[in-house]
């Protein structure tokens, strides 16, 4: 992490400010070996990632006492500030970004490549929490894909120092009895807005700046209002203990499933402060703290955070699954003598007064680096991942990415980048499906983005049959008036959505509706393990049961649709495949290896059993029916990824626009009464 201080010279003179404290070092090691080990995947270590809690502490008592001492010797100069933090953070994180640059040309397929390019161009400006927040949470399986994903934290504490100088600055000049007041003020706001948000959108509490802010002045309040230092050593040696023990609670105890930060946070938070606080007058455990090997550990800790999260993704994406233990103890070692040579070879000839590198190279350097990836990163986006990287072959497989029909895209569909308003759908302002008429529509299609994906091969049925019918799609809502998402927020805009296309098809007494969604996810509460470009169905699928919700809302829906005469036809789901089907048969082409990618029989008809069973007892209750793609795909206990070498999903579990079409005959049957009228 980006934590700076102040240290003895080799020659052991300290320098001007606060004086060197080793047991710092040791809790910087103690914060980041638990992170690396949490993201090599190492069993224990569940809650491994509060280590960037800890760092943000120290940051935030390191940075206030440097930037306060400073100001009260009235030798404060944001340019000198601004430079230090140059001089600290740009040269390892540039190396970081231009070896993952190199990485990601020969590995990545073109949309991993646009996605990178993209975080590239973020980290360049310090923007990475924002990206990463658009684009996926932190703890969904897509992350272990990417492999600058670590630099969010890095955009939040410089975003964080952009704005915290000026604040202190203001507040010595004009209020400096009010510091400690102010600070105050602003931490318990932004404890209570992140356990606000942690409730609505975890990934937004997670990455961004408001709803972290509080760790920080945590470490800032102890900078600048130390608890009185004359306690007696065994009060001081508890609570540093205690400190330690809530830190190594959250390492053990967390795991990726909790609601975090939130109030969870302050666990390994106030263990950070309290080691802070305490730990330089502590004789027995800041020994511990200030142990060579700690010591050695995290004075390397900046690079190591940023090297072993790259090297952990490319040898993942090398090695095609999870890493094995021995795998696991090599990324580890690796990362821990890379980091090594960063900080020796990278780190320390930018740093301090005996630098040899002046002012206006650290700042043109930066700027050149930083425009030079903003200019690649566009340039990557904008050839949209430079498919001519790859052989002709696996360009014509990975071409299958792009199969996407209208369907799944706005302005059809509703996602973030728009699609009909709630007021449209009201109002029946919606995309077509099926044959072109003037006459009211006589069916809806309606669901999540899978519906969007079961869309064509509904349209060619209706176009065959000549009937005309309207598409209703957004993106993670199942067609469930008042079912309860596991985020608040989701909820109350797939309310807003399903509430809107209900009152359309009962107000316009529209005769058929189908209910298509990617039901295993809702039933479940969760997708897939692994998803993204490796897999491994050794790893059970999600299972749990939380079916409940669902069937209520199903139940309901069904029963008020049934009242006012408009038939009903569930879509069972298609088999999720765990892989991203085209990137992942594009690399089985360019290594040799076999393209049979589906998960195990096994696998698939576990995970769909639940999903299938509620779907086919609420249509008996109720009188509706059922449409199956299931045998479509799957057939003597064998599922199908590929045919004649195309794959059939466009990512791990949307068919491509062209499968989707090739399936209509399943649906030719349901249009046949309509026929008739």
């Amino acid at each position: 992490m980006n934590i700076e201080y102040p240290r003895r010279s080799i020659s052991g003179a300290s320098r001007p400010g606060m004086p060197y404290r080793a047991n710092i070092d040791g809790l910087r090691a103690i914060a980041i070996l638990p992170v690396v080990f949490y993201h090599a995947g190492i069993s224990g270590f569940g809650g491994g990632f509060v280590g960037v809690d800890v760092f943000f502490v120290i940051s935030g008592f390191l940075m206030a006492g440097l930037i306060g001492g400073e100001l009260e010797r009235n030798e404060f100069s944001l340019i000198r500030f601004y430079e230090r933090r140059i001089r600290r953070i740009f040269p390892a994180l540039f190396a970081v970004m231009i070896a993952c640059a190199v990485a990601a040309w020969l590995l990545l397929m073109p949309v991993e490549m646009e996605y990178f390019a993209r975080s590239l161009k973020a980290a360049a400006m310090f923007g990475s929490n924002f990206q990463f927040e658009k684009e996926t949470g932190y703890f969904d399986i897509a992350a272990q894909t990417k492999p600058l994903l670590h630099t969010w934290s890095l955009a939040v504490e410089e975003q964080f120092y952009i704005l915290f100088p000026l604040l202190l600055i203001a507040i010595h000049r004009f209020a400096p009895r009010r510091l400690t007041a102010v600070l105050v003020i602003l931490f318990v706001a932004s404890l209570v807005a992140s356990a606000w948000m942690v409730e609505r959108s975890q990934s937004a509490a997670f990455y961004l700046l408001p709803f972290r802010a509080w760790e920080l002045l945590l470490g800032s309040l102890v900078a600048v209002n130390p608890l009185p230092q004359r306690i007696a050593d065994l009060p001081k040696e508890a609570l540093v203990a205690l400190g330690l023990a809530l830190i190594a609670v959250a390492v053990f105890g967390f795991d990726d499933r909790m609601a975090f930060p939130g109030i969870a946070a302050l666990l390994p938070c106030l263990g950070a402060a309290l080691v802070i606080q305490f730990g330089n007058g502590s004789r027995v455990t800041a020994k511990l703290l200030r142990s060579p090997p700690l010591v050695s550990v995290g004075l390397i800790s900046y690079s190591l955070y940023l090297w072993h999260w790259p090297l952990i993704v490319f040898t993942r994406m090398l090695d095609g699954h999870s890493l094995d233990i021995a795998k696991t103890i090599l990324v580890v070692l690796g990362s821990i003598a890379i980091a090594t040579l960063s900080w020796a070879f990278i780190e320390r000839p930018f740093r301090g007064s005996r630098s040899h590198i002046g002012r206006k190279s650290v700042f043109g350097g930066a700027i050149v680096v930083a425009v030079g990836a903003v200019i690649l990163g566009n340039t990557v986006v904008h050839m949209k991942g430079i498919p001519g990287r790859l052989p002709d072959n696996v360009q014509k497989i990975y071409s299958a990415t792009y199969d996407a029909g209208p369907y799944g895209v706005s302005p059809c569909f509703i996602d973030d980048n728009g699609g009909p308003s709630i007021s449209d759908i009201r109002a029946g302002k919606l995309c077509n499906v099926g044959a072109q008429s003037s006459q009211d529509p006589a069916f809806v299609v309606w669901g999540d983005s899978h519906s969007g994906a079961m869309a064509p091969a509904i349209g060619v049925a209706a176009r065959d049959a000549g009937v005309s019918g309207l598409f209703a799609g957004h993106a993670s809502c199942p067609p469930l008036p008042g079912v309860p998402l596991s985020a608040r927020g989701d909820t109350e805009r797939c309310g807003a959505f399903n509430d809107a296309v209900k009152d359309l098809v009962l107000s316009r007494h529209i005769p058929l509706v189908f209910l298509a969604a990617y039901w295993p996810k809702y039933i479940h509460d969760a997708e897939l393990p692994n998803e993204g470009v490796y897999f491994d169905p050794s790893v059970p699928p999600p299972l749990t049961d939380k079916s409940a919700p669902i069937k209520a809302a199903l139940s309901r829906l069904l029963n008020d649709l049934k009242q006012a005469g408009t038939r009903v036809i569930l879509v069972h789901d298609v088999p999720e495949m765990g892989h991203y089907i085209p990137e992942a048969a594009a690399k089985a082409a360019m290594e040799g290896t076999s393209p049979d990618l589906a998960p195990p029989w096994d696998y698939v008809s576990k995970r769909q059993a639940l999903s299938r069973e509620v779907l086919t007892q609420l249509a008996q209750t109720y009188n509706a029916e059922i449409v199956d793609p299931l045998p479509a795909f799957c057939a003597n206990q064998h599922c199908d990824a590929l045919r004649n070498g195309v794959p059939l999903y466009k990512d791990a579990d949307h068919i491509t626009a062209t499968t989707s079409a090739s399936i209509a005959y399943l649906f030719r049957q349901a249009f046949q009464p309509l026929q008739r009228r």
